[in-house]
């Protein structure tokens, strides 16, 4: 009887470490989509801004230049980084807003408007 019980629990514990361990390392393969980094740079009321979700954005890459660089709040390493535009988020008076990342894909580096067309 007790053989039997230790031929079921040994199977059983080591099906449950190896889920265990596949878990894991699915985890820190994992990065934050891009959107969602932008997104959570966001204030409440450019948060509020974004009609529908934050997937409803384009990421594009792009170059620095003098028409964005005033956007950057820091010194770009780069010169191209990651434009976040989040679609039907502009007014009569500006554009769509848009958030740079930088090329690690984690840090934002600045954030602003799209030129109204």
């Amino acid at each position: 009887m007790l053989i039997l019980k230790k031929l079921i629990f040994i199977p059983v514990l080591l099906l449950i470490l190896s889920s265990l361990a596949a878990c894991d390392l699915n985890s820190t393969h994992e990065q934050t989509p891009l959107e969602m980094v932008a997104f959570s740079s966001l204030t409440h009321e450019e948060q509020a801004l974004i009609p529908a979700s934050p997937k409803d954005s384009s990421v594009e890459k792009v170059r620095v230049n003098e028409e964005n660089e005033s956007y950057m709040n820091r010194n770009v390493d780069h010169d191209q980084v990651y434009a976040v535009i989040f679609n039907h988020t502009g007014t009569n008076t500006s554009g769509d807003l848009v958030v740079y990342v930088d090329l690690d894909k984690e840090t934002v580096v600045g954030k602003g408007f799209t030129k109204n067309e």
